[in-house]
């Protein structure tokens, strides 16, 4: 990955000139990843980083240092809380170190690169690692200090479970979220939210914890899921074209996490896209022909190109199996 540097492991006897002298000597162990690739990205950020960073830096119970290549000032400071519950040392950004010249850090073991990542999204090989998803899960909520730990059990007398419905403000909106909100709340008894990620984690991931169910178009903002507690249940709203991937990366994870998962995959009619293609466009019957024309335009099209408009009738299934749910 061109945004990922690379760096070189050279074996030379301690005695050749060409050797520096050390400037600073780490008694802690030293772990050495990349904050570049697709990091800026919130999914990316924790299926690529963090959740590796923790099978990775984990074990050393917050004694390893952290070095980070390709350093984001932007993404260190969203993923702070994460970092900061890893090490008790600052995160050291090596490639300024290294451009400075002034110091030569040596440690007596350093790890380079990460490792865990499983084969699936937002998951940790287990021939790698011995935490689980559930470590990492629980990890989060002692760094993030959430207090929910399982979702609200549906009992006959009248309770209202939390609903949070993730709002996007850019492409693949809920062009009637205040219908679904009234629905929600009015006809199906949910207590209803309705947030839009916020750059500050911690407040955002407060408000996911607290909830039972979340509702969320395709889009990184699904990734928060993390933060639900056991037993809740998450709703991935799928636009046209986007449903060959979108299992696999929300519904497998979910499992792994605890939480129950539900799709609901949109028809035509309520895609942005009827305005733009007739119905028996390739756009809609055949998307991976579309996929074929190339990257930009696919996401064009299907990413950038498209908001929802739920078919309330359709889409009220699937809120009552989310209560179903919360009933067992």
């Amino acid at each position: 990955m061109a945004s990922v540097r690379q760096w070189s492991i050279r074996l030379v006897p301690e005695s050749n000139p060409s050797v520096p002298n050390c400037t600073r000597v780490h008694e802690s162990p030293g772990v050495l990843f990349s904050l570049g690739g697709f990091s800026l990205n919130f999914f990316h950020a924790f299926t690529d980083v963090i959740v590796p960073l923790f099978a990775t830096a984990r074990p050393f119970n917050r004694d390893a240092e952290l070095l980070a290549t390709d350093y984001q000032p932007w993404v260190a400071s969203v993923h702070k809380i994460v970092t900061q519950a890893l090490s008790r040392y600052n995160v050291v950004n090596i490639d300024d170190e290294q451009k400075s010249g002034r110091e030569t850090h040596c440690f007596s073991s350093l790890t380079l690169g990460l490792k865990g990542r499983g084969q699936t999204e937002l998951s940790i090989n287990s021939s790698e690692s011995n935490y689980r998803m559930r470590d990492f899960q629980q990890f989060l909520k002692t760094a993030y200090n959430l207090k929910k730990t399982t979702a609200i059990k549906l009992q006959p007398a009248r309770q209202k479970p939390r609903l949070l419905i993730i709002s996007r403000m850019h492409s693949r909106t809920f062009t009637n979220v205040g219908q679904i909100a009234k629905l929600c709340r009015d006809e199906l008894g949910y207590e209803v939210t309705v947030a839009e990620p916020y750059e500050d984690t911690s407040r955002y991931a407060r408000v996911v914890n607290s909830c039972d169910v979340m509702v969320g178009v395709h889009g990184a903002g699904l990734t928060n899921m993390v933060f639900l507690p056991e037993k809740a249940v998450v709703i991935q709203v799928v636009p046209v074209g986007l449903d060959r991937d979108s299992a696999a990366l929300f519904g497998e994870p979910a499992g792994g996490l605890g939480v129950s998962y539900l799709e609901y995959k949109i028809g035509k009619e309520e895609s942005s896209l009827i305005d733009k293609f007739p119905a028996d466009d390739d756009v809609f019957e055949k998307p991976w022909v579309v996929e074929k024309r190339g990257v930009k335009v696919f996401r064009s099209i299907y990413f950038d190109g498209q908001n929802v408009t739920l078919d309330l009738a359709r889409f009220r299934p699937t809120l009552l199996k989310a209560l179903e749910l919360l009933r067992q």
